[in-house]
């Protein structure tokens, strides 16, 4: 019974949406909106897991004096001064009835002096490792490999001035080996049709694991006692 009723609500919630999506008629394409409401309540819960499941393993990894233990300490100090920013509203103007990333409140604040500079300083060091690793993985060693990194360093200097003056002084006729043009082609032919055989088979991935779950062939999301 433990494993019935799971997969009894995997079955039933997983055909409602199929039939959501392919008859568009009340009351079936409501379906796929009012099951969305549930699928926010049990984020809510996931969250407050997550939350608890955090401050467990740094509270702990803390009390034990683990390796690098400093930095679960700023973690959780961190954690504990956004979570109480936005729950409270600190700052914001409207007060509680305001939303908690207006201007002037605590928790707006904190993400744009904190956040936004640790994330560009994160992308701007790497793209020092995506060079380094471009360099050690792109070695012409092969036709395809020269191909790859050919295209690899026309895509790398299409944003800067570099990529402009190499190649500006072309005749009209030869336009389209202009590294802006060229990079704009490399990225909307060859690039695109990859990507699309790419999602092909993430869709076809994900039509076949979603026909696993609510056949009940796939388990695993009952645990252990769910994988037998």
């Amino acid at each position: 019974m433990k494993r019935t009723i799971p997969l009894l609500i995997t079955f039933g919630v997983g055909l409602s949406l199929i039939i959501a999506m392919f008859i568009p008629h009340s009351p079936f394409h409501e379906l796929d909106s009012q099951f969305s409401i549930f699928y926010d309540v049990i984020a809510v819960f996931a969250f407050i897991l997550g939350g608890g499941n955090l401050l467990k393993v740094h509270l702990n990894k803390i009390q034990n004096k683990r390796r690098d233990w400093r930095y679960s300490l700023v973690t959780v100090g961190a954690f504990m001064l956004m979570l109480i920013a936005g729950l409270f509203k600190i700052g914001v103007p409207e007060g509680w009835t305001g939303d908690y990333q207006g201007t002037g409140g605590l928790f707006k604040y904190l993400y744009d002096t904190t956040f936004h500079p640790l994330q560009a300083t994160m992308f701007s060091l790497l793209a020092f490792f995506v060079a380094s690793a471009s360099y050690r993985a792109f070695r012409a060693k092969s036709l395809e490999a020269t191909i790859l990194l050919v295209a690899a360093f026309v895509i790398l200097l299409r944003p800067t001035p570099l990529g402009y003056y190499l190649t500006f002084w072309l005749p009209e006729p030869l336009k389209f080996l202009h590294i802006p043009n060229l990079s704009t082609w490399i990225l909307s032919v060859p690039n695109m049709a990859g990507q699309r055989a790419i999602m092909i088979g993430i869709a076809l991935g994900i039509v076949s694991t979603s026909l696993r779950l609510i056949l009940g062939i796939e388990r695993s999301y009952l645990g252990s006692e769910g994988r037998s």
